[in-house]
């Protein structure tokens, strides 16, 4: 019963949670509103815990199952959406394959009318190269006897052939697509298998097990839609920050220059004042100076004004601002570690997926592998994919570095940099280098 009102309160919390505003939240905000959904499914764990502390060994199994469950579901529902992507993009190069095999066609059927052209008009030395050859391409490839072909001839089968390589391309790019969309079907399926394993248990130990089941499921597509809210949000606010960056800089860049032209006048202007007062106080000078017929006036008068010297008027030299010392490079540190932690999992690529696993050599799974790599460095992480994605601190996917954790939902990879990530796949392809985006990330950890 206590369980049962644990989860009612958990639903009737989520049903009252505030809609968000796309257009109308900051960034902390959004930060917050996912925090707040993280929340949320740490209070779903939190209270799991709870009910775990007080049932016997069977109860406290189940209620493990329940945690499971909440993060297996989201789990299935991104991926699926992260098929369906990558179907749309299949479908795309199917049509680029149609266009390139319809000019194929084309190509080739303009041939055959100047080949027959040719052979009515009675050239028999093309006619004898073509039927001798074993296939189109052979006759590209003998570039000996291309003086007896009139040039258009060898013009279009140049351009046959750079239509045969254009369909090679988008085929081998087809296909490049198909065997990953296959890879990650067979991932769905097996979280799906697993999905109904962890049903059929609760169905056996639990008489409201369907209750429960669209409680989760509910809490599930909550925290789903949550998160995909909160990441539209967040990188239309990272963009618009990025424009206001740029303006900014553009703005600093314009002060800068308009501050250079007048800091550059005031000293134009300064020198002019400079050259007009020296002026100024030669004449005073000249003005001042007795001449003869003022001395004999004055030569009675005593000795006073005797000499007509006047003070001698020093320059100051200019002062000039000390250059301020020049900043210390930021050290590598962490950066560092993270490079050596992404470059020693690299090490392990073409190892077996063994579910449950932690032997970075005999077969891991996704928290496994990610695991034992840390703990190789000294660093002691959680063992679930959910644990460790509430380890360590966040960090936006723009800012990843080399050694970072991306959670996915349900599995975890470490980033190596260029886009790309080294994790235990599945069972039919173990540990791999993938790109980093072929699934929606829920939240990048940095734990060096």
């Amino acid at each position: 019963m206590r369980k049962r009102g644990i989860l009612l309160f958990l639903v009737l919390t989520l049903s009252v949670m505030p809609v968000m505003n796309v257009s109308a939240v900051t960034k902390n905000e959004a930060q917050e509103q996912k925090k707040a959904a993280q929340k949320g499914l740490d209070a779903v764990n939190s209270s799991i815990n709870s009910i775990e502390e007080n049932k016997e060994a069977v109860e406290e199994e189940i209620t493990e199952i329940d945690a499971q469950l909440v993060d297996l579901l989201l789990t299935v529902d991104l991926i699926s959406d992260d098929i369906n992507s990558k179907q749309a993009a299949i479908d795309e190069a199917q049509a680029e394959y149609e266009v390139a095999k319809s000019q194929e066609e084309e190509q080739y059927a303009s041939m055959k009318r100047r080949i027959k052209f040719m052979y009515e008009k009675g050239d028999k030395k093309y006619i004898e190269m073509f039927l001798q050859s074993e296939s189109i391409a052979d006759i590209v490839n003998k570039s000996d006897y291309v003086e007896l072909l009139y040039e258009y001839d060898r013009q279009m089968l140049l351009n046959y052939q750079a239509t045969k390589e254009e369909e090679a391309r988008i085929r081998e790019r087809l296909e490049d697509e198909k065997s990953e969309l296959v890879e990650m079907q067979d991932e769905y399926v097996a979280e799906s298998e697993h999905l109904q394993e962890l049903i059929d248990q609760k169905r056996s130990t639990l008489a409201n097990f369907e209750a429960e089941l669209s409680a989760a499921k509910k809490k599930a597509n909550e925290y789903q839609t949550q998160i995909k809210k909160q990441t539209a949000v967040l990188k239309e606010i990272e963009a618009a920050e990025a424009k206001k960056r740029a303006e900014e800089e553009a703005r600093k860049k314009k002060e800068a220059e308009a501050k250079k032209k007048a800091e550059e006048e005031a000293k134009k202007k300064s020198e002019e004042d400079k050259k007009n007062k020296d002026a100024e106080n030669k004449e005073n000078v000249e003005e001042n100076t007795p001449n003869d017929s003022k001395e004999e006036d004055n030569s009675n008068t005593g000795d006073n004004n005797e000499g007509g010297e006047t003070p001698e008027v020093k320059e100051e030299p200019a002062q000039t601002e000390e250059p301020a010392p020049a900043k210390e490079p930021a050290s590598p540190g962490d950066a560092g570690k993270g490079k050596q932690i992404a470059d020693f999992a690299c090490r392990y690529v073409g190892n077996p997926y063994v579910s449950g696993g932690t032997s970075l050599t005999n077969g891991a799974d996704c928290s496994g592998f990610t695991w034992a790599v840390y703990n190789n460095f000294g660093y002691s992480l959680p063992r679930s994919s959910y644990s460790q994605s509430t380890y360590g601190r966040e960090v936006s996917y723009s800012e990843a570095q080399p050694g970072d954790i991306i959670y996915y939902g349900g599995h975890v990879g470490i980033y190596i940099g260029g886009g790309k990530i080294v994790h235990a796949s599945t069972a039919a392809t173990g540990i791999k280098i993938s790109n980093a985006l072929y699934r929606s990330i829920i939240t990048v950890r940095r734990i060096v």
